[in-house]
């Protein structure tokens, strides 16, 4: 039990490396002091550009894979601690002790873990966020909306049986947590959607182009 918990204390702090304010570093920028204030891809991408948004998610992807393939090594539970540690970093994204606990929403750290765990369910998770980028154009919503279909994704896939009997449990729970978290990370947008002030992400929002 000891080493279950330092091994999650590891991938959390994996998480909490900010690619975002990392990189702003480098640049000389806090990001959370530009645009929605957010240090997250699709800030990043705004206020920064492409190739800096690019650098943002190459790390926030990377590191919740590693923390999910490496940090758990041959500790038992294993798919139980993965998914731990998955979700670890994905909280030290959101809550970075590096960064004044000031982060991201963790939707790429969710998908580096995803990546790690499950790359069938990332694979459901990617389309169903592309479908409401295409519908809505909320980035946001489609965040929220593709988190909460992973618990129903790993339904289906144990149905299917693509996915085993030791990985339905540990999964699932990864699913419900994680979906009630980036709705919880997106707050704000919520009340901007509200508001009716949440920016399009125009150039995916394919189905507002066709109407014109």
């Amino acid at each position: 039990m000891i080493e279950f918990a330092l091994r999650t204390i590891v991938a959390y702090l994996l998480g909490s490396l900010n690619g975002a304010l990392l990189l702003g570093r480098l640049r000389g920028v806090d990001i959370r002091t530009q645009g929605s204030g957010n240090a997250g891809g699709t800030n990043a991408l705004r206020t920064q550009g492409p190739l800096f948004a690019i650098g943002v998610i190459i790390i926030d992807v990377a590191k919740a894979w590693i923390a999910v393939k490496y940090v758990p090594g041959d500790v038992g539970p294993g798919m139980w601690l993965a998914a731990t540690c998955g979700f670890a970093a994905v909280f030290g994204h959101v809550y970075p002790v590096f960064h004044g606990f000031r982060g991201g929403k963790g939707v790429a750290t969710v998908l580096g873990t995803l990546l790690a765990l499950s790359p069938l369910l990332l694979a459901g998770v990617l389309a169903i966020w592309f479908v409401m980028m295409f519908v809505f154009g909320f980035v946001g919503l489609g965040s929220m909306v593709a988190a909460g279909a992973m618990p129903l994704l790993v339904l289906w896939a144990a149905y299917a049986g693509t996915i085993g009997p030791s990985e339905f449990l540990p999964l699932l729970w990864f699913g419900v947590v994680c979906a009630l978290f980036v709705v919880w990370t997106h707050r704000s947008n919520i009340a901007r959607m509200r508001n009716g002030t949440e920016p399009r992400a125009k150039r995916l929002w394919l189905l507002g182009r066709l109407r014109k």
